[in-house]
Formats: structure tokens, sequence, C-alpha cells
């Protein structure tokens, strides 16, 4: 089910960086991957899919290719106040640490490296809000000729 909560949750982020890294597994859930995009829930009309390798290898045809960074204490911080809110336990540092190993990983593993698509439009949130990021993506959209 893709509506889990969990699935946002640490341990599974760290997972799927290092299943990633197994080609095997990673054509598996490539397939599964192209399938969904190009053929949403009946209800759907299009899908937007969150991934480090989604413009690059999943659907590198995507109309729109969004791709999001942000600095890596900006990023530790936010993680760490979600977790706080969610009432789970969180340590800075250790929040901080994981990225940094996370980062070094995915972009220095032979297989569907961390990297944006050359015509991804990179978007340094570092100092912007979720609503201020939600806004530049639309402006973008806005702009493009695309159907």
């Amino acid at each position: 089910d893709l509506n889990q909560e969990n699935l946002r949750s640490e341990k599974v982020g760290a997972v799927a960086s290092r299943v990633a890294a197994i080609p095997d597994v990673r054509a598996v859930l490539l397939k599964f991957q192209r399938d969904f995009a190009v053929h949403p829930p009946a209800e759907k009309s299009g899908v937007v899919l969150d991934g480090r390798d989604i413009g690059t290898i999943v659907c590198p045809n995507a109309n729109f290719k969004i791709f999001l960074i942000a600095d890596k204490d900006v990023r530790a911080t936010r993680r760490f106040k979600e977790l706080q809110e969610r009432g789970l336990r969180a340590i800075y540092s250790q929040i901080l640490r994981d990225i940094v190993d996370r980062d070094a990983r995915d972009s220095l593993r032979s297989v569907a490296p961390l990297e944006p698509a050359k015509d991804a439009f990179v978007l340094d949130t570092s100092k912007l809000s979720v609503d201020a990021t939600f806004v530049a993506v639309l402006r973008y959209i806005s702009t493009q000729n695309k159907d």
C-alpha cells in the first residue's frame, strides 16, 4: 500500500538507499515504478513520484522533473523537527550523520547515482518554506509549454 505513513520513515529511507544499489532488486523495483507512472490508479490522471533517481532512471521522459536540494544542516533540522512533532525520539547529530552518509552512498553508487537530470528544474529549498517551495514549482510548471 503506497499510502502507508511509514514509507517516509528513516528506516525505510535507509533501506531504500541500500537496496537501490543491488541490481537485481533494483530491476524489480524499477519495473514497478515505471508501470505505476504509466498506469496511475484508475481515479487519478497522473502521478507525482518522489525519489533520488526518478528523473534520471525511472522516468527520464517525464513532462516535468523537479530536483529539490537543501543544505544538509537545514535538512537535518527539518527532519529533527518532523520526528519530534510525531512524538518520535530524535537525535540531531545522528540525523545529520545519516543524511551525510546517505548522500555520499547515493552519490557514489554505480547504479542510479544521486544526480539531477540534465533537463531538471533544480530548486534550492534551504531558505524556502513548504508553501514557498510549492509556489516556486507551480510557477516553473506554468512557464513550460508541455502537455
